[in-house]
């Protein structure tokens, strides 16, 4: 998420969306404004690009409920909390979803308000406008197609088939029906592929959180991924990793806590950053702090780490410990207390210490969210290879993310043991069976970016067989072809006639 200027553009945001999906899509006039009467500056553009940036964030850890759709659906986490407390949540969780289910209202309502303010932009930068200039039109539209190919490629995995809109629409042009997931990625990439030749090159020291060419590129690999109707998917993943790999532009953090710590923000593996900061008003910083801290420690208490999520991880795999908390271990700069969580585990990322965020101010902290490393570019470099039929070069990019959390043990000296990596601790994975090495890949996916919102959407890709072994032990209602799309809300089904009931 850019942070300049967004919340100086609030009230014209507010104004230019309403307060919810079903209303902001149908607004004639953009209140007071007009994209004519608006766009007539390089900073008012850039105002409004900030505002598309801004439903990236996670300032409301309910309004952005990419978490709980994103890991709560999945084998990795439960809801945690009291009972009974946000038990739409619970619903998630166990597959009880209705279209009125408010996770599954929130992520949609968030996602589309996001592409609505991408298409204000658009429509505000016409060719003939000649008040805002054509380099500062250039890179604003660049990253309006970006954001919205961002918006719409979650969109796509959370629901299926969506509506698709390109502009800002009249009430009747709203009344569209859903169209195949297929279209929904094909805009995706449209987007990308138009808008990386006119971002950034990087983005590192410039500001921190806009989009980059290699952004785009290691977006577009990962919707490929998921775009599996295209007979070349995996190959097409292959060639844009390889590509972002082959810019040079980033490279593993030595410490892969890096990634997670406020103090690391703007680290070498940081690709695409949701920015938070504390102490601003309005308020810029990353409540998902709060939900994810222990009820004891001012926190909700919500999102807890499964059993089976633990046992993914290899003997003495440090990124357990730097994702989970547990018994026996310290908790940042507390003792862990298994009174805390009812599975044994509570997550450690996105959550910062008392000593950085204290008693008070919980539900303003300043960890980033990640939501693209250059770790995952690698692994879908090494599943994209292996799948497309060359398991012999799938083997280095896996190794480069093993190697890292095997060297922690060189690099961190809060770990036991530090100076010397454990005689046998993750070693290079030789086999180029593809079999086995689709289930290495996918192994060390799932430990490498545990609790970070994206196993749900990779244990669907993987198919039925493979989802249903992986969801059934945890939630009974389970069935692939019913739930590996969330519900469109009831409240879009009664705004948008043409998507039926």
């Amino acid at each position: 998420m850019r942070t300049k200027n967004i919340f100086t553009f609030l009230s014209f945001s507010i104004l230019l969306t309403g307060s919810g999906c079903k209303k902001f899509l149908d607004k004639k006039l953009l209140g007071q404004y007009t994209p004519g009467n608006f766009f007539t500056s390089d900073a008012n553009a850039q105002m409004a690009l900030s505002a598309a940036y801004a439903q990236m964030s996670f300032t409301s850890g309910a309004s952005n409920a990419i978490w709980v759709l994103g890991d709560v659906a999945s084998d990795d986490a439960i809801k945690g909390g009291q009972p009974g407390d946000q038990a739409d949540f619970d619903a998630i969780d166990q597959f009880n979803i209705l279209p009125t289910n408010s996770a599954v209202e929130a992520v949609w309502r968030r996602y589309y308000d996001g592409v609505f303010r991408c298409n204000v932009v658009l429509d505000g930068l016409p060719a003939n406008n000649t008040a805002v200039s054509d380099a500062a039109k250039k890179s604003v539209i660049a990253e309006a197609r970006f954001l919205r190919a961002y918006y719409y490629f979650h969109l796509a995995i959370c629901y299926g088939d969506i509506p698709l809109h390109l502009k800002v629409e009249t009430p009747e042009e709203l009344q569209s029906p859903a169209l195949p997931q297929d279209s929904i990625f094909r805009q995706v990439e449209q987007d990308l592929l138009a808008a990386a030749p006119d971002l950034a090159d990087a983005t590192h020291g410039r500001y921190l959180g806009g989009a980059s060419k290699w952004a785009a590129l290691s977006l577009l690999a990962k919707t490929y991924l998921f775009h599996t109707s295209l007979p070349n998917h995996f190959q097409l993943a292959a060639q844009y990793a390889q590509q972002v790999v082959d810019s040079k532009q980033y490279s593993l953090t030595k410490n892969y806590w890096d990634n997670f710590s406020a103090a690391t923000k703007d680290n070498t593996e940081a690709i695409l950053t949701v920015n938070h900061i504390s102490g601003a008003q309005p308020i810029q910083g990353n409540e998902l702090n709060a939900w994810f801290s222990p009820r004891s420690l001012t926190g909700y208490g919500f999102f807890y780490p499964t059993q089976d999520l633990v046992d993914n991880f290899d003997a003495g795999d440090p990124r357990l410990d730097y994702t989970v908390g547990r018994q026996g271990h310290p908790y940042f700069d507390k003792d862990f207390d298994p009174s805390w969580s009812t599975t044994g585990y509570i997550t450690k990322k996105m959550v910062q210490p008392l000593s950085e965020v204290p008693i008070g101010r919980k539900n303003d902290g300043s960890v980033n969210y990640e939501a693209i490393r250059y770790a995952e570019v690698l692994l879908i470099l090494a599943e994209g290879l292996n799948e497309s039929g060359n398991s012999a070069g799938a083997l280095a990019p896996l190794d480069s993310v093993r190697r890292r959390a095997r060297e922690s043990y060189l690099n961190d000296p809060s770990l036991p043991g530090y100076g010397t990596v454990p005689a046998g601790l993750l070693p290079k994975v030789t086999t180029t069976d593809q079999g086995q090495l689709r289930d290495a890949i996918r192994k060390e996916r799932r430990a490498e970016l545990a609790m970070e919102f994206h196993r749900f959407f990779d244990v669907i890709r993987y198919g039925s067989a493979y989802a249903t072994s992986a969801l059934l032990k945890g939630a009974p209602n389970f069935n692939y072809e019913k739930n590996k799309w969330f519900p469109i809300p009831q409240s879009e089904r009664d705004t948008n006639k043409k998507l039926g009931k």
